[in-house]
C-alpha cells in the first residue's frame, strides 16, 4: 500500500518504504529517487510556522552571509546586467534577496507565511531562488512546475539543500529530524528533474544547484 497517490515530485505510483524512526515512515520513489514523508506525517500550517519562527535569519549576521553566499556569490556571476529575479520561500528575514539588491539585482520575496502576496507569482524573471525551501515543499512537483514557468527563457534557477546520500547516511542524518523536512532530494533526483524540465544543471559545492533554462524553447 503506497502513502497516497504517489511520488510527489514526478507521480510515479511505484514507491516503496525506504527507512523508519519513532516518529515518521520514509518512502523512496523507483524513478526520480525522491525520499519523501507521506501525508500522514505532515505538521499542520500553524506547527509549520512556529517552526519557521524560531530561525534567526539576520542579514547582518556574518555566518548567515556567508552560508547563503554559496547560492549568491556563483548566482551573480552568471546574470547579466539589471537581471531581475524572485526568492520563493524567502522566511521571516530575506537576507538573500537583500544580498541579491545589494549586487544591483532587483529582487521580488514570496513566501506563504511571510510574504504571501501571490501577485509576485504572475509575472516573470531572470531569475529564481530557493535556499533551504525543497526540503519543505508537500508536493514539490506542482510548485518547482510553477516556478520553472514564470522563469524567462535563458534564466537561471537556483537552490540550496542538504542532499541524501545513502540509507545508511539517512538513517543518523539530522536533517531529517526537523518536522518540516518532508521531501529530500539526492543528485539522482536533481538531475531527473533537470531531465523533466529540459534544464541544464551545474552542482556547485555539496548543497547547491543551478538549473538554466534555454534561451530558446
Amino acid at each position: 500500500m503506497t502513502p497516497f497517490s504517489g511520488c510527489p515530485l514526478c507521480g510515479e505510483k511505484a514507491v516503496e518504504p525506504y527507512t523508519a524512526d519513532r516518529l515518521r515512515t520514509y518512502w523512496i520513489c523507483s524513478r526520480c529517487r525522491l525520499v519523501f514523508v507521506p501525508e500522514k506525517h505532515h505538521v499542520s500550517d500553524a506547527q509549520e510556522k512556529a517552526r519557521y519562527d524560531e530561525h534567526n535569519n539576520d542579514l547582518d549576521d556574518p555566518g548567515y552571509r556567508k552560508f547563503l553566499s554559496r547560492l549568491a556569490e556563483p548566482l551573480c556571476k552568471k546574470l547579466p546586467f539589471g537581471a531581475s529575479g524572485l526568492d520563493f520561500g524567502c522566511g521571516p528575514g530575506p537576507a538573500l534577496a537583500a544580498m541579491l539588491r545589494e549586487q544591483g539585482f532587483d529582487t521580488a520575496v514570496y513566501d506563504k507565511f511571510y510574504a504571501p502576496d501571490g501577485r509576485v507569482l504572475e509575472k516573470t524573471y531572470d531569475f529564481i531562488t530557493a535556499t533551504e525551501v525543497l526540503e519543505h515543499l508537500r508536493r514539490p512537483g506542482k510548485e518547482l512546475a510553477r516556478l520553472w514557468q514564470i522563469l524567462r527563457p535563458g534564466g537561471i534557477f537556483g537552490i540550496m539543500t542538504k542532499l541524501v546520500k545513502d540509507k545508511a547516511a539517512f538513517d543518523t542524518w539530522h536533517y531529517k529530524r526537523d518536522p518540516t523536512h518532508v521531501c529530500f532530494f539526492s543528485v539522482e533526483s536533481l538531475l531527473w528533474l533537470g531531465d523533466f524540465l529540459r534544464a541544464q544543471v551545474e552542482f556547485i559545492g555539496s548543497d547547491t544547484v543551478l538549473f538554466y533554462k534555454a534561451k530558446t524553447l
